[in-house]
């Protein structure tokens, strides 16, 4: 059950990431300068904060879950470490996902 969750993790963070630069995409489209804009300043601060996510997601939890899974073989030591690594990045994108939340509301 754990790699079909991980899948729709991922693939979530995809999702909001195209999201929200369609989003902009549209609004600058329509207002040439809404990204220097308060509202055009939030998003992109936010969309960094998704694009960071997006990357620990992709580069660091996911490989590590792999790992702690059993999923690539590794040794008892190397999945002990994976699922502390992926755990702190788990946490590290749960406390973006406060600011990042923000930034979507402020816009």
């Amino acid at each position: 059950m754990a790699p079909r969750a991980l899948w729709w993790f991922r693939w979530g963070a995809v999702g909001t990431v195209l999201t929200g630069l369609l989003i902009m995409g549209f609004q600058e489209m329509f207002d040439g300068d809404y990204l220097t804009s308060v509202p055009g300043t939030a998003i992109l601060t936010g969309a960094l904060f998704g694009i960071t996510m997006l990357g620990n997601v992709w580069g660091v939890i996911w490989p590590n879950q792999q790992e702690a899974l059993g999923l690539k073989p590794a040794d008892d030591d190397v999945k002990a470490r994976s699922a502390r690594v992926a755990m702190l990045a788990s946490r590290t994108n749960f406390v973006l996902s406060l600011p990042m939340l923000y930034c979507m509301v402020l816009q």
